[in-house]
């Protein structure tokens, strides 16, 4: 029996919501079918941080490696959803991870539905406090996703977490999409694109629902 497959990417569109200020999807049609062409033609212009996305060290450091430099291990492999229901606008912290990850679990993605609707911006939503960070780290975790835009809280302007990311050599993904995935143990696919330079790629990124040995 084939694995079911959880797609944990939100769907991108002109209504997906961005960050305030961030360069909304826009698609522009050159050639269309429907009209007559013999072909379909567009293009897009949109933020790299937009839906379920990565963020390259690059995006807040200035020595970090770019999109196209990070190694894709942490992006696919065996992973442990845990949910960590908050009040809106808190954080995550390390005691609310102790006791709950499998030993030699390499990647968690933690579920907060505290950003429910994708095409509407929720300033509140739920982020990592850096002490969660600093404790994956130490239980030798590679990579990190949230079901929000961003693991530091909307305000941040140092961006504790995604420097302790740094720090750990933690990468991370966000904008997941995870309410209709239940806690535990899948395989995650979600590889980011190999964009020259860059400091994000949005990913498609997917749970195959199989116990895998944790590698």
């Amino acid at each position: 029996m084939e694995p079911k497959i959880f797609d944990i990417s939100p769907t991108l569109s002109s209504h997906t919501a961005v960050w305030p200020g961030d360069v909304p999807l826009r698609r522009q049609v050159a050639m269309d079918c429907q009209g007559g062409d013999h072909l379909t033609l567009s293009s897009i212009t949109m933020t790299l941080h937009i839906g379920a996305h990565g963020d390259a060290p690059s995006h807040f450091r200035a020595e970090g490696l770019t999109m196209d430099q990070v190694s894709l291990e942490p992006y696919i492999g065996p992973c442990q959803v845990v949910s960590c229901i908050k009040e809106r606008g808190e954080t995550v912290g390390h005691r609310d991870l102790q006791g709950r990850l499998s030993p030699g679990c390499r990647r968690v993605l933690v579920k907060t539905l505290s950003f429910p609707d994708p095409t509407h911006f929720n300033q509140d939503f739920v982020s990592f406090d850096p002490s969660a960070i600093v404790y994956l780290g130490s239980m030798g975790v590679i990579l990190v996703g949230i079901d929000t835009p961003s693991v530091d809280p909307f305000n941040s302007k140092d961006l504790p977490s995604h420097h302790e990311l740094f720090k750990q050599g933690i990468v991370n993904l966000e904008g997941l999409d995870l309410k209709e995935v239940s806690d535990g143990h899948y395989e995650l696919i979600a590889l980011p694109l190999k964009l020259a330079g860059c400091d994000a790629s949005p990913v498609r990124a997917i749970l195959r629902q199989q116990i895998l040995r944790q590698q």
